[in-house]
């Protein structure tokens, strides 16, 4: 069998994104680390700029110095697949938000990932344009340990595709927190700091917010949605309630000038309920969302012998988080209102989901956990060079722009039908289609003794489980066509 091209972002998936990497060290020419890291979060057509100057021997002494618990990252060959950079007038990503000029869309989720000032700062120096700083209130808050758990296919090591927390709010007192808040923002004028805040009574909500507008803060949020606080009438208590979410939204609204964002929670059937109460009480903008309530139960993650239900995030969770966004976004009673994307934020490709359906500003959380706050210029690059290859200046000009093309389902064409097309330089004779159709779908692929998918057009409906199941690729599509009269 002759050898098939290796698949750059799987091979990429693979490399640890070591700090301070060896392989970059000894290439001594390029940054091949930051090329890796280009290919593994969407930024192929772009990573050979880091290489310039690189020859093969350099990329050989790099994949030496490849460390990896399993067997160093095949630089060499991946490198050699790398297109040509793209050279490109990158547009600005600058875009407003409730009124405030950000210069990029992309912020710090209020999470473990923005505790302190030295964190924040060290964002905002990466490039971060803003924070949603970790849910300041006036309770005492004593966290366990350990606090996370991790949801991963069997043997991934240091990935994984869904992050459990048990954490609740900031362990700071909140003159402490303000405090800090102050001084990001005298020390960092252009940079955008939100308070997030969370309190359990009329008065608490009032007084919190307006600690956060005498701190100098250009926005507070208001947290309706943390799956994990003890008290009632706190967290997702509080967003589960509509009535709640007015009255507390209205209280705050009227106590500052600055702009007021309830986040919400997903731990409910509508969004559009709370987000409706909140609109009408005078919020500027929507966070959403929050962590969705789960059980996880691995013995490392149980605290004394004893588990909880608390929050996921990560990014399994964004088709989720785009629902919710996509049922407020088409709401027509609340027109026009400023959206705040969270939810698997990971890649510019899922950003950019998030912006096409109407989000104006972007949280990530999971992503930085696991990968450092450097993955912000992935985020940026990607981004620019898409707008870059439409021809697009402005941001703004994608957001909602994916809005109009969805529909309920009693919408959609039901009169056609797309085939499964087979690639067979691609195909590698696994039988994963086949497997699949016969024991998922609808009995329509033949496999012999070629080893060699064969479709029975008669049965097939233009489900495309094959396609997904696929591991190489070998499977497309082809045109649309009316689907056959049944007699």
């Amino acid at each position: 069998m002759k050898n098939k091209q290796m698949n750059m972002r799987e091979e990429a998936a693979r490399c640890l994104l070591c700090e301070n990497a060896p392989c970059s060290r000894a290439c001594g020419k390029g940054d091949v680390a930051r090329a890796i890291r280009a290919v593994r979060f969407g930024n192929e057509a772009i990573a050979r700029q880091w290489l310039e100057g690189c020859d093969d021997s350099d990329l050989e002494k790099a994949e030496q110095a490849c460390i990896h618990y399993d067997r160093p990252i095949r630089i060499h060959e991946m490198v050699n697949q790398l297109p040509e950079a793209k050279q490109a007038d990158l547009p600005s990503l600058a875009i407003d938000f409730c009124g405030i000029p950000c210069e990029n869309p992309f912020f710090l989720a209020s999470s473990s990932i923005c505790t302190n000032y030295e964190m924040v700062a060290r964002a905002f120096d990466a490039g971060w344009a803003g924070v949603f700083y970790k849910t300041i209130c006036l309770d005492d808050i004593n966290e366990v340990s350990p606090r996370f758990d991790v949801v991963h296919r069997e043997g991934d090591k240091g990935d994984f595709t869904a992050l459990r927390n048990m954490e609740q709010l900031s362990e700071n007192p909140a003159e402490v927190d303000f405090d800090i808040l102050s001084r990001l923002k005298k020390d960092y004028p252009n940079k955008i700091v939100v308070a997030s805040i969370m309190g359990s009574t009329e008065e608490q909500w009032i007084e919190l917010a307006k600690m956060a507008e005498a701190a100098g803060v250009d926005a507070v949020e208001l947290n309706f949605s943390c799956p994990q606080m003890r008290l009632t009438g706190m967290g997702s208590d509080v967003g589960q309630d509509p009535e709640l979410v007015t009255f507390y939204t209205a209280y705050v609204k009227h106590a500052v000038s600055i702009p007021v964002i309830p986040k919400m929670t997903p731990n409910i059937t509508l969004m559009s309920n709370p987000a409706m109460g909140a609109f009408f009480a005078g919020a500027d903008a929507i966070s959403a969302i929050n962590t969705i309530k789960s059980v996880t139960m691995d013995e490392r993650a149980e605290v004394s012998g004893q588990w909880t239900v608390s929050g996921l995030s990560g990014r399994a969770v964004k088709p989720i988080a785009l629902r919710f966004i996509l049922e407020m976004a088409k709401n027509p009673v609340m027109n026009n209102l400023k959206l705040s994307g969270i939810g698997g934020i990971e890649t510019w490709q899922d950003a950019l989901e998030f912006i096409q359906l109407g989000c104006s500003n972007l949280q990530v959380c999971t992503a930085v956990m696991q990968y450092g706050y450097r993955i912000i210029d992935d985020l940026k690059l990607g981004l620019q060079h898409y707008m870059s290859s439409r021809g697009i200046t402005k941001l703004s000009t994608l957001v909602g722009e994916r809005l109009s093309s969805f529909v309920t389902p009693n919408d959609l064409d039901r009169d056609t039908v797309v085939f499964p097309i087979f690639d067979s330089e691609k195909c590698i004779g696994c039988g994963r289609c086949f497997v699949s159709c016969m024991d998922g779908g609808h009995q329509a692929i033949t496999f012999g003794d070629d080893r060699k998918p064969h479709l029975v057009g008669s049965k097939c409906v233009g489900c495309h489980l094959c396609r997904l199941v696929c591991p190489t690729g070998a499977i497309g599509v082809s045109k649309r066509v009316p689907k056959r009269k049944v007699k």
